[in-house]
């Protein structure tokens, strides 16, 4: 079993940035793959990025590709999504999520096992 705990949400101008952080705890999680997950007011859940086991290997959505970078320090059992230039449409509860199946980066939901409890972004226009 894996817990992951999402920080770093909160409320920003368009154009900020903000860094989210996940925590992760229980099974080794630097084994397996991690992700980025969005879900705003009235919308499905969105796949944001994720990143392969090692790292060496990260996707992005369209939508924040060139905006957001995804990465993670094994050595701590942590996950980052640093977010710069946001935009209204960024406005979601942000989830960290992880597989205890895969190690290579994933875009699916269902490729994953594990959620956090989420962290809510909201930014202002």
């Amino acid at each position: 079993q894996v817990q992951l705990v999402e920080s770093g949400g909160g409320l920003v101008q368009a154009g900020g940035s903000l860094i989210l952080s996940c925590a992760a705890s229980g099974r080794t999680f630097s084994n397996y793959n991690m992700g980025w997950f969005r879900q705003a007011p009235g919308k499905e859940r969105e796949f944001v990025a994720a990143i392969s086991w090692s790292g060496g290997s990260t996707v992005y959505a369209d939508s924040v590709k060139g905006r957001f970078t995804i990465s993670r320090d094994n050595a701590k059992n942590t996950g980052n999504l640093q977010m710069n230039s946001l935009k209204p449409e960024d406005t979601a509860v942000y989830y960290c999520t992880t597989s205890f199946r895969l190690r290579r980066a994933a875009l699916a939901s269902d490729e994953y096992d594990y959620w956090g409890q989420g962290t809510q972004v909201t930014v202002s226009s």
